[in-house]
C-alpha cells in the first residue's frame, strides 16, 4: 500500500518560474552595463564576485563537509570503542590511539584460550577491558553486561534527542532528498538544527551497535550544509532552482566522503538522487566532492592515511572458474535486497502503525537485544566498518592473522569455524538491518548491506578456498598455478558487498564504480560488473525499485522523475488499464471542487484578504477576466500578492496570523484598468498588481492525456498546468498540479 496523506505538507518549486527570474536578473545587469550604471571603479569587483559566487560556495561546503565527517568518524570510533573498554592513560583515546605503539592488542582471555597455538605478540597493558577495570581480573559476563548496557544508552539517548528536539533527522533521509531535488520542499528538513542533531545522533546510533549505517545520513547532513550555506547569499536564497543544484553537488560530495569516492559520489547523486543534472551542475558536484574529500584526506581521522576504516587494495588475479562463484554471489545479494526491502516495508508499516507513541521505548529495547546477540558472535561484535576493514584485507603469507579477537580469520585450521561463523553473522546482521533501519534514529543501510554481503562473500571464498586445498586436482581448479593461492577470500567479500549494496539500492554503475575507488582493483571490475548485475536482475524480479523508492510510496512522499513516471504508469496498467489515456477532465481541480480564482477586473482587499487566509495550502490563484465568464488571463503566486501587500503596509503578520491593516474596501485590480471606485463620496484608487501575473501559464485542454501531462511535469517542472476549454481554449475549466496527479496514480495502484 502506498500513501498520500503527507502530501499537504510539501510545497512545490515552479522550475519555469524560477528559470524566468534568473533571466531577468541576467538581463538586469546586461542593461545596467550598457547604461553605464557600473562604469566606476567597484564595477568589476561585483561582476567577478557575481560569476565566482557559485564556486566560492562549493568551495566553503565542500569543507564544511569533509571537516563535520571526520569529526563524526573520530567520535563513532571513540563511542564504539568504549563498550569494550578503556585507556588508562587518557579515557578520551580509542584502542587504536591508545595503543598506537603496539602492533597486536591482548584479545579476550577466551580467544587466547582457543587459540593457544597462536601469537598474540606483545599485546596492549594500557588498553583495559571494563571487567579488568572494575573488578581487577577476566569476567566474560561483566565485559557482556557492560557492552549492552553502553550500547543501549547510546541508541536510547539518540532516540530521546531525536524525538525532542530534531524528528526531521530521523531517518537515512535519502527517501526526502530524492523529493527535495525533485522539486519539492519540506520545511525544516535541511536546517541547520537536523545538522547538528543528525550529527550527534548517527554517532551515538552508529556506535550504539544497532545494524545502521552512516553513509545515508551523510547525504543529509552534507544537502543541510549545502542548504545553511547556500542561504545566505542572494543569488540561491531567492532562486529554489539554483539553490538545487548547490545541494545536488552537497549530496555527491556527501556520498564521496562516505566511501572516499569522489567519482562514485558524483555519478550517485546523479543516478539515484538528482531529478535534474544539467552540465554545470556535474562541474560543480565533481568540484564540491574534490574539495570534500581533500578535506577529509587533511583531517586523517583514522591516523591510516585511507579516507575511510574499509578501504583495502588487492594485488592478485581472478580465474575464469571463479564465475560460477561469482553470480552465488550476484543471487545472494538480488535475494537479500529483495527481500530485505519487503520485509522491512512491513516493519515500517507496524510501526507507523503500533510504535508511533513508543518510539524511544522501541529503540531500547531494539539496541538491548541487537547488542546482547552480536556480542556472542566475534564478527559483529565490532563495528561494522572496522569489521569490513578485515573480511576486505587479504591474507598475505598464507597464514598471517589480521585480527587476535577475529580468531584466526586467515589461520587454515579455523577455515570450518570460520565459514559458519560467518554465516552466523550474515543471519543476524540482516535480521537486525531489517528491524533497525527506518527507526527514529539517523540510520543508513549502505554499510550494514555491505557488512552482509561481505560476510556472505568471505564465507564463500573461505568454502571454495578450502574446497581447492582439499581437491586440487579437480577440473574445476585447472588453471590454478601450483603451490600459489588460487582462491582469494578477501576478493569474495568485496564482491558480495558490492551485490548486496545493489540489491538494496538498486544502483548499479555508481556502485561499481565505488567499489574499485574503495579498492583500487581494476582488474576486478569485470566481476564486480557480473554481480552487480546478476543481482539487480534478481532483486527486480522480488521487488521493483530500490528501498528509496519504496520508503517515499510507503510515506506518502511526492516524487516523479523519468524512473518513477514509469514505474508508477506500470504498476497502475497492471491494476487499470483504464488509466491509459485517461483525460485531464478526470483529474483536474475544477471551479466547484477546490479551485479559487482572482477576477482581472477587481475585488476588494478585504475579500482577497479572507481567499488568502482561508487557503493556506493553495500556492497560486488562476485569474480570469470575471467570474462569469472565467475568461483566463493568467496565474499569480500567493507569496507575490502577499509580499506586495505587506510593502504597501494593507496586510501584516500578527503572531503568526494574518491580518488587513486598513482599507478593507479598497478595490485590488489583476489586469483590467478599472474606475477609481467611490467610497463615502471619496475616488479610492486601486491597487494594480498586474505585473504580478504570469500571462503566459502552460495549458492544455480538458482532453489532453494524463500520460502528457506527467511529461510536462516533468520534463519543465511547472507547479501548476491550467486546463481551457475545447470550443476556443480561453475559458478557464480547471487546474492541475503535480500532487494532484502523483495522488490519483497512487491511489489507482493501492
Amino acid at each position: 500500500m502506498t500513501s498520500t496523506a503527507r502530501f499537504d505538507e510539501f510545497d512545490t518549486v515552479d522550475w519555469i518560474d524560477d528559470s524566468a527570474k534568473e533571466r531577468r536578473r541576467q538581463q538586469r545587469k546586461q542593461q545596467q552595463q550598457q547604461q553605464g550604471v557600473w562604469n566606476d571603479k567597484h564595477s568589476w569587483i561585483y561582476l567577478v564576485y557575481d560569476s565566482a559566487i557559485s564556486w566560492m560556495v562549493v568551495l566553503i561546503v565542500g569543507v564544511l563537509i569533509g571537516v563535520n565527517t571526520a569529526f563524526i568518524s573520530i567520535v563513532t570510533e571513540w563511542l564504539s570503542d568504549a563498550k569494550l573498554g578503556v585507556c588508562t592513560t587518557g579515557w578520551w583515546l580509542n584502542e587504536k590511539f591508545c595503543c598506537w605503539q603496539y602492533s597486536v592488542p591482548l584479545p579476550p582471555p577466551e580467544v587466547m584460550q582457543q587459540q593457544k597455538n597462536l601469537d598474540f605478540g606483545e599485546g596492549c597493558p594500557e588498553w583495559m577491558t571494563w571487567d579488568q577495570a572494575i573488578f581487577g581480573k577476566d569476567t566474560a559476563p561483566v565485559r557482556w553486561m557492560a557492552f549492552v548496557a553502553l550500547g543501549t544508552t547510546m541508541a536510547t539517548v539518540c532516540g530521546f534527542l531525536v524525538r525532542e528536539y530534531a524528528p526531521l533527522a530521523a531517518g537515512s533521509g535519502l527517501p526526502e532528498i530524492k523529493a527535495v531535488l525533485g522539486g519539492f520542499v519540506i520545511r525544516g528538513f535541511m536546517g541547520g538544527w537536523t545538522l547538528l542533531m543528525k550529527s550527534i545522533g548517527l554517532a551515538l546510533a552508529v556506535a550504539s551497535g544497532l545494524s545502521v549505517g552512516k553513509e545515508g545520513p551523510a547525504v543529509h547532513m552534507s544537502c543541510c550544509v549545502g542548504n545553511v550555506v547556500s542561504r545566505n547569499f542572494a543569488k540561491y536564497r531567492r532562486s529554489a532552482a539554483r539553490q538545487r543544484e548547490i545541494i545536488s553537488a552537497s549530496a555527491a560530495a556527501g556520498v564521496a566522503v562516505a566511501f572516499g569516492a569522489p567519482i562514485g559520489g558524483v555519478l550517485f547523486s546523479m543516478e539515484d538522487l538528482s531529478s535534474r543534472f544539467p552540465r554545470k551542475t556535474l562541474w560543480r558536484s565533481f568540484f564540491c566532492a574534490l574539495i570534500a574529500t581533500v578535506s577529509l584526506q587533511a583531517m586523517n581521522p583514522f591516523w591510516t592515511g585511507k579516507l575511510v576504516m574499509f578501504q583495502a587494495s588487492y594485488d592478485r588475479d581472478w580465474h575464469f572458474f571463479e564465475i560460477l562463484f561469482f553470480a552465488i554471489i550476484g543471487v545472494f545479494g538480488g535475494v537479500y535486497g529483495g527481500l530485505c526491502i519487503r520485509l522491512n516495508l512491513r516493519v515500517a508499516a507496524f510501526r507507523k502503525k503500533h510504535l508511533g507513541p513508543w518510539a524511544v521505548q522501541e529503540i531500547a529495547v531494539l539496541a538491548l537485544g541487537t547488542t546482547a546477540i552480536t556480542y556472542l558472535n566475534v564478527f559483529t561484535r565490532e563495528d561494522m566498518g572496522e569489521a569490513l576493514s578485515y573480511l576486505l584485507q587479504e591474507c598475505k603469507d598464507g597464514g598471517a592473522i589480521i585480527d587476535a579477537g577475529w580468531n584466526g580469520l586467515c589461520v587454515p585450521e579455523n577455515a570450518s569455524r570460520v565459514a559458519w561463523g560467518l554465516l552466523a553473522a550474515t543471519a543476524i546482521r540482516i535480521f537486525g538491518t531489517v528491524l533497525a533501519y527506518g527507526c527514529k534514529v539517523p540510520c543508513g543501510i549502505f554499510v550494514p548491506s555491505m557488512a552482509i554481503g561481505a560476510s556472505f562473500g568471505r564465507m564463500l571464498g573461505t568454502v571454495a578456498q578450502e574446497l581447492h586445498r582439499a581437491y586440487p586436482k579437480w577440473a574445476l581448479f585447472a588453471h590454478c598455478a601450483p603451490d600459489t593461492p588460487c582462491i582469494t577470500p578477501a576478493t569474495y567479500a568485496f564482491l558480495g558487498a558490492a551485490a548486496a549494496m545493489c540489491g538494496v539500492t538498486k544502483v548499479t554503475v555508481s556502485v561499481v564504480v565505488i567499489m574499485y575507488e574503495l579498492t583500487g582493483a581494476l582488474n576486478f571490475l569485470v566481476p564486480t560488473m557480473i554481480v552487480v548485475m546478476v543481482a539487480r536482475i534478481i532483486g527486480d524480479a522480488i521487488v521493483e525499485g530500490g528501498i528509496s523508492e519504496q520508503l517515499i510510496l510507503l510515506n506518502g512522499i511526492p516524487f516523479l522523475d523519468d524512473d518513477a513516471a514509469d514505474d508508477d504508469a506500470a504498476a497502475v496498467d497492471e491494476h487499470d488499464q483504464r488509466l491509459l489515456g485517461l483525460p485531464v477532465a478526470s483529474l483536474m481541480r475544477t471551479y466547484e471542487n477546490d479551485m479559487c480564482v482572482l477576477p482581472a477586473d477587481g475585488l476588494s482587499l478585504d475579500r482577497l484578504v479572507r481567499l488568502i487566509e482561508t487557503t493556506p495550502n493553495i500556492r497560486g490563484y488562476p485569474v480570469v477576466d470575471n467570474e462569469q465568464d472565467m475568461r483566463l488571463v493568467g496565474y499569480v503566486l500567493r507569496s507575490a500578492i502577499i509580499r506586495v501587500l505587506v510593502a504597501n503596509q494593507l496586510y501584516s503578520i500578527v503572531d503568526g496570523s494574518l491580518q488587513a491593516d486598513a482599507n478593507a474596501t479598497l478595490p485590488v485590480i489583476f489586469g483590467t484598468v478599472a474606475a477609481n471606485v467611490a467610497n463615502d463620496g471619496v475616488a479610492l484608487i486601486p491597487l494594480d498588481l498586474t505585473e504580478l501575473v504570469n500571462t503566459s501559464p502552460i495549458s492544455v485542454r480538458p482532453r489532453t492525456s494524463a500520460e502528457t501531462t506527467i511529461e510536462i511535469f516533468r520534463k519543465m517542472g511547472p507547479r501548476v498546468i491550467l486546463v481551457t476549454s475545447d470550443e476556443d481554449g480561453g475559458q478557464l475549466v480547471g487546474l492541475l498540479t503535480r500532487k494532484d496527479v502523483l495522488r490519483h496514480m497512487r491511489q489507482q495502484h493501492n
